[in-house]
């Protein structure tokens, strides 16, 4: 399958990242098209508590992430983006992205957050290189700005 139009442009690619990890539990994703929005030394960092209920952060890699989403996602997942700013200069954009997470397409939404995305393009294309991210089930609500 040809990839090339997901990293023409910002918007693009994050659509793409959002689009190739929903779907429903019989659905197979398309680990191949994932892979191709990230560059080799690309992170996924998830905020998170520790043992303690102190605040922490976790760096994995993309094949990282399809090992963890493969080995505990059981039900479906679908994640869509709600609101999005993004600031550019030279190779680099930044994008905050508010997210809703669901179990069905249409089913309640069982979380919300924002992912704090870094791109990079070489001239030719855009690459996530991190995403950091934290959810509303961390404990913090979403300021209204993020949302409209």
């Amino acid at each position: 399958m040809d990839y090339d139009k997901d990293v023409k442009t910002k918007e693009n690619i994050v659509h793409a990242l959002y689009e190739v990890i929903s779907g429903t539990p019989e659905q197979q994703r398309d680990w191949a098209r994932f892979r191709n929005l990230f560059l080799p030394e690309s992170r996924l960092i998830p905020t998170g508590k520790n043992k303690q209920n102190e605040f922490t952060i976790r760096a994995i890699s993309p094949e990282d992430y399809i090992q963890m989403f493969t080995n505990n996602i059981k039900s479906g997942f679908f994640e869509k983006e709600l609101h999005q700013e993004t600031e550019e200069y030279g190779t680099i954009a930044h994008v905050f992205s508010t997210y809703e997470t669901r179990e069905s397409i249409n089913g309640p939404v069982s979380n919300r957050g924002i992912n704090s995305i870094q791109l990079y393009n070489d001239g030719n294309r855009y690459y996530v290189v991190n995403i950091l991210w934290c959810a509303e089930s961390m404990g913090f609500s979403l300021p209204s700005k993020y949302l409209n």
